[in-house]
């Protein structure tokens, strides 16, 4: 005999019903939930396109330059100039992440270029280093020129974009020399209670006298990386003698004016306070590491430099504070804003007078746009510069690739090197176009 169910009981006959009924009764469920992941496909896939830059386009360079003789020569001898640039297609487009590469990887299969290390005793007592690569190829010109190369902050030659580059150069016929900067190589002590800063040309200068001294049939192309772009301008326009056998200057990166520069480094659009924080980091790990040949007991050190900015150092988060408590007093400044105007190459840049190309990326995170305005002021008064700016490259990246792998040799390696041999041509012709209005002259 069966029991009676429990009121509220599911007998086993009526549970395929209830299963049909709630089937019928919430159809909408499934597609809802499909909506939802639909949803958050899409909302990730905007995010990637936005931060990834997706739908930015490529093209050629935007140029900024007096029509000249050598302009015109320059975009006829240069092709990279006026042909489309174009970064990796997965990533190249950002310039967060051309950065965050060049900083963290450098370069792709980087070479390992054979060099000598040359030291200089600097007046002051700092023992000055730079490595000396020579040529691997006869130059296109058949001429000795000699590559100076002032890398970026806290940077040297063992550096791997340094390498890639030198490495390159040394392929097309250039001697390279490069400064390391004072400080930076963690093998070499320092020897004096001072290291490199912002615009301190001393050591660039000591390394540039040494080539024309032991080189002296050698022509000299400059070239400075961010930080070093800054010295080796602030270095030509200090004086007229230091143009001499100068071929040309190129300047990849820098921000030109650092007291423009330091507002908006503070600032957290494009990150520029987070990557201000990881450089400040940075130069405080290098000033640490020389802490007792800087603030030493026996260290005869620069009066306004007191044991107390050590104890502020290890609180800074930015460049700005470890500039005005530590590097401008190794060189006697009274203020952080005084250092930066008398440091900045601003106020050289009208004083060069041999060919000067400044590069910069429009999507470059470390340079605000509104520094810009300085070379796109320069190369509208000056016949000698030009100021090339890509839509891409970020700082100091300009990695070319076709999907995801970036090649080992960047754009801005190709370009440098292009732009010499052209600048390099161009005085050869006038040359040749000088000795042959003398012999007609002569004849005459």
């Amino acid at each position: 005999m069966r029991k009676n169910s429990r009121p509220g009981a599911v007998t086993c006959a009526s549970v395929p019903q209830i299963k049909m009924n709630a089937m019928l009764e919430t159809p909408e469920l499934p597609a809802v939930f499909d909506g939802m992941k639909l949803a958050a496909v899409a909302a990730v896939l905007y995010v990637i396109v936005r931060c990834l830059n997706l739908k930015s386009p490529t093209a050629s360079p935007d140029l900024y330059f007096q029509d000249s003789g050598l302009s015109r020569f320059l975009l006829k001898s240069c092709p990279l100039l006026t042909k489309e640039y174009i970064p990796p297609l997965i990533w190249g487009k950002s310039g967060h992440i051309q950065t965050a590469l060049y900083g963290k990887m450098g370069r792709v299969r980087s070479p390992h270029p054979y060099g000598h290390r040359k030291f200089i005793t600097m007046s002051d007592g700092a023992t000055s280093t730079f490595d000396l690569f020579e040529p691997l190829a006869e130059h296109c010109v058949g001429d000795d020129i000699t590559m100076v190369i002032c890398p970026g902050i806290a940077n040297h030659s063992e550096k791997q974009y340094i390498r890639t580059f030198v490495d390159y150069a040394q392929k097309n016929g250039y001697r390279c020399a490069v400064l390391n900067h004072l400080g930076a190589l963690p093998n070499i002590e320092l020897t004096s209670p001072r290291m490199f800063t912002y615009g301190c040309t001393w050591e660039f200068g000591a390394m540039v006298n040494y080539i024309k001294k032991t080189y002296p049939l050698t022509q000299l192309v400059v070239v400075g990386f961010s930080l070093g772009g800054n010295i080796v301008c602030k270095y030509l326009g200090e004086t007229q003698a230091n143009q001499e056998k100068v071929l040309c200057c190129v300047s990849v990166c820098q921000g030109y004016s650092a007291l423009r520069a330091q507002e908006t480094f503070m600032q957290w659009d494009q990150c520029r306070r987070f990557y201000n924080f990881l450089m400040a980091d940075n130069m405080k790990k290098i000033i640490l590491s020389h802490r007792q040949a800087l603030f030493g007991d026996h260290v005869k050190k620069p009066q306004s430099l007191e044991d107390t900015d050590l104890s502020r150092l290890y609180t800074a988060t930015s460049l700005m504070q470890i500039d005005d408590n530590v590097m401008r007093k190794f060189h006697g400044y009274n203020s952080l804003k005084e250092y930066y105007e008398e440091e900045s190459c601003m106020r050289y840049l009208h004083r060069i007078y041999v060919p000067l190309m400044l590069v910069n990326a429009a999507d470059d995170p470390l340079v605000h746009e509104s520094l810009l305005t300085i070379p796109k002021s320069l190369s509208e008064k000056r016949e000698n510069v030009m100021f090339v700016l890509p839509l891409h490259g970020g700082h100091l990246g300009f990695f070319e690739g076709s999907v995801l792998f970036p090649e080992p040799l960047t754009w801005m390696d190709k370009l440098v090197v292009e732009y010499a041999n052209a600048i390099c041509q161009w005085e050869r012709n006038k040359s040749q176009c000088s000795d042959t209005e003398q012999v007609e002259a002569d004849l005459e």
